[in-house]
């Protein structure tokens, strides 16, 4: 089992928080004038998405390197539709546009990287939340 640790604290003197992995960070907010927000960052809506498609975007580089091929060009547009009160993500929607360096079909990769996929993998399957 491997497990993977983040961590987010508030910005001093505004609503948004910082996140950090490793050497890594990203800002979390909510839009300008909205619960104190500021539009420094992502909501987590956004970052839902960003998370869903970063990681597709790594697992088609990952099963490229492992097809002995490379990505020339990768274009990835997730949109997640969600409802209900509490609002609920319902659906993810990932488009794909690939094109090989070898200018070959890119099937088989994004079929394999589909499978991969360890975000909408975790998300297909339901992860399971404590807060502590």
């Amino acid at each position: 089992m491997t497990s993977m640790t983040i961590e987010y604290r508030s910005i001093e003197g505004m609503g948004a928080s910082i996140g950090r992995a490793g050497n890594h960070t990203v800002i979390a907010d909510r839009p300008e004038g909205k619960a104190s927000g500021t539009g420094l960052g992502f909501n987590g809506g956004e970052l839902l998405a960003l998370s869903l498609g970063g990681c597709f975007c790594n697992d088609v580089h990952y099963t490229a390197h492992e097809l002995g091929t490379a990505v020339s060009r990768l274009q990835v547009t997730v949109t997640i539709d969600f409802d209900g009160d509490p609002l609920l993500a319902i659906t993810a929607t990932v488009c794909v546009q690939c094109e090989l360096a070898d200018g070959g079909a890119a099937d088989e990769l994004l079929a394999r990287a589909r499978e991969r996929c360890t975000v909408a993998n975790s998300l297909r399957a339901g992860v399971a939340v404590a807060f502590k």
